[in-house]
C-alpha cells in the first residue's frame, strides 16, 4: 500500500477542515466523498486494479487512524484496532465491508465501553460500512475454536492503531498448534466451498453470476490462499510458487484472473452504489463498455465480455480443483501414498486415481492424451486424474495439432469414448475442463464460454452442449422413465446410440459465427464424420440431425398439429421411423438442457403428439395420406361411441355437430369432443358462458390444463378472455378459436400456471379460474383495466424491436401473422384489442414464451371469414402492432415483412 498519497488524503488539509467545522462529521464526509471521486476517476483512467483496491484500503486506514486518534487513548492502553478479513489483506472495493476487530488485552469490556461506542458511532455517522467485533485475546481464541469464519478472519489481520503485541498474542493463541490444524481446516473449508457452490447450482455459468461466491469466483481463489496460509504459513500466490506448490504458469493465470474479477467487482460496486457482487443484467452492458468491449459483426460487446468472464471463472474452477487435489495429497494423505496398480505401460492407478507411469508419457506417445479419458470411461470406479497428471495434460496441449487430429489412433479413441457404456458425459466434461476438447476440436473451442445474451439460454454454449449429452445419458436411468417415457423407451432402440451423442456435440457448434448455426454446424459435423472415418449412412444421419435439430420443436410449437398437411410435411422431412426416433430423443434432450423451466407439461404433450401422428403417417405410407374427411369421420365415430355409453342422445349430439364445422373435429380428440358435447347439451339455454376445465392427459407431468369456453359470440371475446387469464396468472400455450354457424364461440386454451407448473387436480384453483373467466366474459367492458402489471426486472433488460410477418396460408383459407416481441404483461390482451379494432376473427393461435421473448403465431380471417387480401390493411395492421408493442417496451420499431 502507498506510504503517502496526498491526492487521495492530504492530512494537513483534513486537519484544517476539522478546525473550521463545528462538527467533525462534515469534514470526514467531505474527504471520503473526495477520495471516492479520485478512486473512481483512476479506475476509469485504467489504473492497475491491485493498486486501486490497495489505495482504497490505505485511505480507509488514514480515516480510521484519525477517528481513533480523536479519543485520546493513553499510550499504555491495552486496546488495539485491527483490520481483519479482506480489509486485513489490504484489499478494499468501493462498498466492501470494512471488517474491524477491536482487540482487548483482557475481557474487561466496561473499561473501554464508552470510547468504543463513540468511535463506532462516529464511523456510522460518516457513512462507513463497518463490520466490527470487540473481543479480548482469550475471547478470540474461544470463538475462533468454535467458528470457521472467525478463525479465517483472524488469519488475515493487521494492526491499524494500538500496540502490535496484542495482535501477536492473538496470533499465538489461534495458531495451528492451538486449534484448527491444517487437515481439519482444509476439510472444513472444502465442506464450506461445496455448500457455497451448491447455492449456485454447482455451475460457473449462471446468467447473473456472483463474482465473489459463484464457482470460479473470487472466493475460490481466497480459499486456496486460506488453506495455504494455514498449512504453509503463506498468504500470497507468489510464495506458493516459491514453495513449488504452484507452477509459474498457474500463478500467472490465477493472478490475471483475480485482477479481471477485481475489475468487474469494482465496476459493479461503482455502478450499483452499494456492495453488489451479482453480475446483474442491469449492469452487464455498462461493465462491458467500461472494460472496453465493443460490438463487432459477429458478437455484441456484452457477449464478448461475458464469454471472457465465463472462460476466466472456468479456468479458476479447474485450477482450484487441481490445487485442492494437491492439498488432499499433501495435507490429508501426506506420506500415505498407496502402491501403484498398472493399467498398461502408460497408466497406473494409485489411491483410486489414474496417473502416468512416467513424466514423458504424453511426449513419447501423444495418443495417450486421448487414451486416458477412454480408460476412465471404461473403468468407472476411477475417481479422477492425479493432480500431477492433470498438469502434464495441460502442459502437453500443444501436441494437439492437425497431425494429431488426423492420426487414426486418436480418431479411433475419440469414437471409442462415445461407444462406452458409461462415463461419456463425465469424461467429455473433463476434456473440456482440462482444455483438451477445444484443442482436439477447434470448432468446439470457439464456443467455450460463449453466452447468448437472453433469458432462454441459461448456459454457455459449451456447457449446454455437454448438458445435452448428460440428458441423453439420463434417459437410460430407470428412475427417469416415468418423466420421459417415450425418450427412455426410444434411446434403447436406436441402432447406433453413439451417433446421437456425436450429433449432440455438434448441434450448436455453429453458434456465434454470424450465420444459420444449424447449417454451419452441419458442415462441421460432416467434416468430423469424414475425419473419423464413419460409414456413409452414419455420417449422413449425424449431419442431418445437426441440420434438423430445431425442426421438430419448431413444428410442434409454431404449427397447427391438427392439420394433416403439417403432419405430412414433417413426415416427408424425417423420411423414416429411425430418423424420427433419433430426432425426437435429441429434441427432448436439447430442450431440457437449454433451460430446466422450458420442459413443461404442454410442450411434452405437443412433441409426443407430433411424434405419434408422424409415426402413423410413416407406417401408413406417405403416398396414403389421411384426408380431412376421413379424419373427421373417425373422430366423430369414436366420440359418438363414448357419448352413447354415457347415455347422451346421438341425435342431439349430431344436431349440435352439424353447427360446429369441420375444423372443430380436426382440432380436437374424440374424448374432448365427447366431453364438450355432453356439457353443451346439459348447459341447454343458459345464457351464461360455459367454462370447462380439466387436465389434458392423465400424466400430471405430461399435461397442461385445457379450458374450453362455449358462449354466445361477441366481437371482443378473445381480448377479454386472454386479459382475464393474465389477471389469473395463467400462461397460455395454445389457443383454438372457432365460431359455430349458430354464432356460438367454441374456444379451447391450453394453460399452465404462471411459473410453468401444472394446475393439476386442485378444485379450489379450478373454481377460482372458472368463476374469474365467467365474470370477465359477463362484464367485458372491464377488461382493459386488468392488464396493467409491472414488467419483471430481468425482462426490462431485454428490449428489442417487435417483428411482425403477415402471409396467407397456401393450404388453407387463413392469413398467418407471426409475431416475435419482448415478453410483457398483458401482451396477448393488447393483441386481442388490435384484432378487435381491425375487425379480425382469430381462428387459431400458437403461443410460445422463450425466456425474454414471445414467438406467437396467429391464424386470422377478416369479418367474412376470408383471408386478408388488402395489402394496405395488412400494412396498417402490422404498423399498429409494432407501434403499440414498441410503445409498451419503449423501443423503436424496425421494418417487417408482408406477403399477401
Amino acid at each position: 500500500m502507498p506510504q503517502v498519497d496526498p491526492e487521495l488524503f492530504d492530512r494537513g488539509q483534513f486537519k484544517a477542515e476539522l478546525a473550521l467545522k463545528s462538527s467533525p462529521i462534515a469534514a470526514f464526509k467531505k474527504v471520503i466523498r473526495r477520495a471516492n471521486e479520485v478512486l473512481d476517476a483512476r479506475f476509469m483512467a485504467g489504473r492497475e486494479i491491485r493498486r486501486l483496491i490497495e489505495d482504497r484500503a490505505w485511505f480507509i486506514d488514514q480515516i480510521l487512524l484519525e477517528a481513533w486518534g480523536r479519543l485520546e487513548w493513553s499510550e499504555d492502553a491495552d486496546i488495539a484496532l485491527l483490520a481483519v478479513g479482506g480489509y486485513g489483506r489490504g484489499e478494499l472495493h468501493p462498498h466492501s465491508d470494512i471488517d474491524l476487530l477491536i482487540l482487548l488485552d483482557c475481557a474487561d469490556h466496561e473499561t473501554f465501553r464508552d470510547p468504543i461506542e463513540r468511535f463506532l458511532t462516529l464511523l456510522w455517522d460518516i457513512g462507513l460500512e463497518v463490520g466490527q467485533s470487540v473481543r479480548s485475546v482469550d475471547e478470540c481464541a474461544s470463538e475462533a475454536r468454535a467458528d470457521l469464519t472467525v478463525i479465517t478472519n483472524l488469519m488475515e489481520s493487521r494492526t491499524i492503531a494500538g500496540p502490535e503485541r496484542l495482535r501477536q498474542r492473538m496470533q499465538q493463541v489461534t495458531n495451528t498448534e492451538q486449534m484448527w490444524p491444517s487437515n481439519e481446516f482444509f476439510l472444513a473449508k472444502r465442506k464450506e466451498q461445496r455448500a457455497r457452490h451448491a447455492k449456485y447450482n454447482d455451475t460457473e455459468y449462471n446468467l447473473e453470476p456472483n463474482v465473489k461466491g459463484s464457482p470460479g469466483g473470487l472466493r475460490d481463489i481466497q480459499n486456496i490462499l486460506w488453506v495455504a496460509r494455514r498449512h504453509f504459513g503463506t498468504l500470497n500466490l507468489q510464495s506458493m510458487v516459491d514453495q513449488d506448490f504452484l507452477l509459474k504458469t498457474e500463478y500467472n493465470m490465477l493472478a490475471s484472473s483475480q485482477e479481471f474479477l477485481w475489475k468487474v467487482r469494482y465496476a459493479l460496486h461503482m455502478l450499483a452504489g452499494r456492495a453488489e457482487d451479482r453480475l446483474l443484467f442491469d449492469h452487464q452492458t455498462q461493465i462491458a463498455e467500461l472494460l472496453g468491449y465493443t460490438t463487432n459483426e459477429s458478437k455484441r460487446g456484452i457477449e464478448q465480455f461475458m464469454q471472457k468472464y465465463y472462460r476466466v471463472v472456468m479456468g479458476i474452477a479447474e485450477l482450484s480443483d487441481l490445487i485442492k487435489q494437491h492439498f488432499e495429497e499433501q495435507i490429508l494423505r501426506a506420506g500415505e501414498s498407496g502402491p501403484a496398480t498398472p493399467i498398461n505401460s502408460r497408466f497406473q492407478l494409485r489411491d483410486g486415481y489414474i496417473e502416468v507411469t512416467h513424466p514423458n508419457v504424453f511426449k513419447r506417445t501423444p495418443f495417450a492424451i486421448m487414451e486416458i479419458f477412454v480408460l476412465m470411461a471404461q473403468h468407472p470406479d476411477i475417481k479422477g486424474v492425479k493432480a500431477d497428471t492433470i498438469r502434464l495434460l495441460r502442459d502437453h496441449q500443444h501436441l494437439i495439432d492437425d497431425e494429431f487430429r488426423n492420426d487414426i489412433r486418436n480418431t479411433s479413441l475419440f469414437i471409442e469414448l462415445f461407444k462406452s457404456s458409461s462415463g461419456i458425459h463425465r469424461n467429455l466434461r473433463r476434456m473440456n475442463r482440462y482444455g483438451i476438447l477445444g484443442r482436439y476440436l477447434p470448432e468446439f473451442g470457439l464456443i467455450v464460454g460463449q453466452m447468448q445474451h437472453d433469458l432462454f439460454h441459461i448456459f454457455t454454449v459449451d456447457a449446454h452442449t455437454l448438458n445435452l449429452i448428460k440428458h441423453l445419458r439420463k434417459f437410460k436411468w430407470p428412475e427417469l422413465a416415468e418423466k420421459f417415457p417415450l425418450a427412455s423407451k426410444l434411446i434403447d432402440k436406436l441402432p447406433k446410440p453413439e451417433l446421437i451423442y456425436i450429433a449432440g456435440l455438434y448441434h450448436d457448434i455453429g453458434k456465434g459465427r454470424g450465420g444459420d448455426h444449424s447449417e454451419l454446424g452441419a458442415v462441421d459435423a460432416e467434416a468430423f464424420c469424414q475425419r473419423h472415418q464413419l460409414p456413409t449412412w452414419d455420417s449422413k444421419l449425424v449431419t442431418w440431425l445437426v441440420q434438423s435439430h430445431l425442426v421438430m420443436s419448431t413444428t410442434a410449437q409454431r404449427k397447427d398439429l391438427s392439420d394433416p398437411q403439417v403432419i405430412h410435411d414433417f413426415a416427408l422431412h424425417v423420411g423414416d421411423e429411425t430418423h424420427l426416433d433419433y430426432l425426437y430423443v435429441l429434441t427432448i434432450a436439447d430442450i431440457n438442457a437449454t433451460n430446466p423451466t422450458l420442459w413443461n407439461s404442454w410442450r411434452a404433450s405437443l412433441l409426443r403428439q407430433l411424434y405419434t401422428e408422424t409415426k402413423r403417417a410413416l407406417r401408413r405410407g406417405l403416398e396414403n395420406r389421411l384426408e380431412r374427411e376421413e379424419q373427421i369421420r373417425l373422430t366423430q365415430t369414436a366420440a359418438l361411441d363414448i357419448l352413447v355409453r354415457t347415455g347422451t342422445d346421438s341425435d342431439e349430439a349430431e344436431h349440435l355437430w352439424s353447427q360446429l364445422g369441420d375444423d372443430y373435429f380436426l382440432r380436437h380428440t374424440a374424448n374432448d369432443v365427447a366431453w364438450h358435447t355432453e356439457a353443451i347439451i346439459q348447459h341447454g339455454n343458459d345464457s351464461n358462458p360455459l367454462v370447462l376445465i380439466k387436465e389434458t392427459t392423465q400424466r400430471e407431468f405430461e399435461g397442461g390444463t385445457q379450458i374450453f369456453i362455449y358462449a354466445q359470440d361477441q366481437h371482443d371475446f378473445f381480448a377479454v378472455t386472454v386479459a382475464a387469464m393474465a389477471q389469473l396468472n395463467l400462461n397460455i400455450h395454445d389457443a383454438r378459436i372457432l365460431t359455430s354457424t349458430s354464432q356460438f364461440t367454441l374456444d379451447t386454451y391450453i394453460v399452465l400456471e404462471g411459473d410453468g407448473s401444472s394446475i393439476g387436480d386442485n378444485p379450489a384453483r379450478i373454481k377460482q379460474i372458472r368463476q374469474g373467466l365467467i365474470d370477465a366474459l359477463i362484464n367485458p367492458d372491464e377488461y382493459p383495466n386488468i392488464i396493467q402489471r409491472r414488467v419483471p426486472r430481468q425482462l426490462k433488460h431485454f428490449d428489442f424491436a417487435p417483428r411482425v410477418t403477415i402471409h396467407n396460408d397456401a393450404q388453407r383459407p387463413v392469413t398467418i401473422l407471426e409475431l416475435t416481441a419482448p415478453d410483457r404483461p398483458g401482451l396477448l390482451a393488447r393483441i386481442g384489442g388490435i384484432f378487435l379494432d381491425f375487425d379480425l376473427s382469430l381462428q387459431n393461435a400458437k403461443i410460445a414464451t422463450l425466456g425474454e421473448r414471445v414467438e406467437d403465431v396467429f391464424f386470422v380471417t377478416d369479418a367474412n371469414n376470408m383471408p386478408l387480401s388488402d395489402p394496405d390493411l395488412c400494412m396498417r395492421l402490422q404498423e399498429t402492432i409494432i407501434s403499440q408493442l414498441s410503445e409498451a417496451s419503449g423501443h423503436m420499431s424496425e421494418p417487417n415483412r408482408i406477403s399477401i
